[in-house]
């Protein structure tokens, strides 16, 4: 009987180290699974956290680009139009210009603007000058966008007074016709 019970002694602890590791075993396990999870949450995250500054950046550039007023008889803003669609069919010729990629006046040297823009003309015969002329015009508006700190671009009011900037300096150099008002398609300041 001695050797009964030395028997079942031995039986005993090894269902309990069987069990003990199985449960070890079972929170290494557990444990790795929650280590993905949070690593993976991490990296979608920041992941997702980028896209989001890139999307409010392109939106606000959006926003910027679409707030621009209609004009109206005389160059004067038009007031009052409750819907874009009147003021869109009065939209004259457009004249497109290639991306501008220029350096802001910053104190670090470390900003620059990204704008595509859109020239609106009141005739079709100012085109063909325009297009002669344009070597002219990008100079005259590199020279008038990279003369602009961050402060001055970044708000609305900014925007509409370098448009109203860049339309004066361009009508002074063309003679058929005259440029309505500038159209920025893409405006991006890092």
């Amino acid at each position: 009987m001695a050797g009964k019970e030395h028997e079942d002694k031995d039986k005993a602890p090894e269902g309990e180290e069987k069990k003990k590791s199985g449960n070890l075993l079972l929170i290494i396990i557990i444990a790795v699974l929650v280590l993905i999870l949070v690593i993976g949450g991490v990296i979608f995250a920041l992941m997702s956290g980028d896209h989001g500054a890139e999307a409010s950046t392109h939106q606000e550039a959006s926003a910027h680009t679409t707030e621009a007023p209609a004009e109206g008889e005389h160059g004067a803003p038009a007031h009052g139009s409750s819907s874009g669609g009147e003021s869109l069919a009065e939209v004259g010729i457009m004249f497109p210009l290639d991306l501008f990629t220029v350096n802001l006046l910053s104190e670090s040297g470390r900003r620059y603007l990204k704008v595509e823009m859109n020239l609106e003309l009141e005739g079709e015969e100012l085109a063909l000058e325009l297009e002669t002329k344009k070597p002219v015009l990008r100079d005259v508006i590199i020279r008038i966008l990279s003369g602009k700190s961050l402060e001055e671009i970044s708000t609305v009011k900014g925007k509409e007074s370098l448009k109203e900037e860049i339309v004066g300096d361009l009508n002074q150099r063309v003679k058929d016709g005259k440029i309505k008002n500038v159209y920025f398609t893409d405006f991006v300041v890092q």
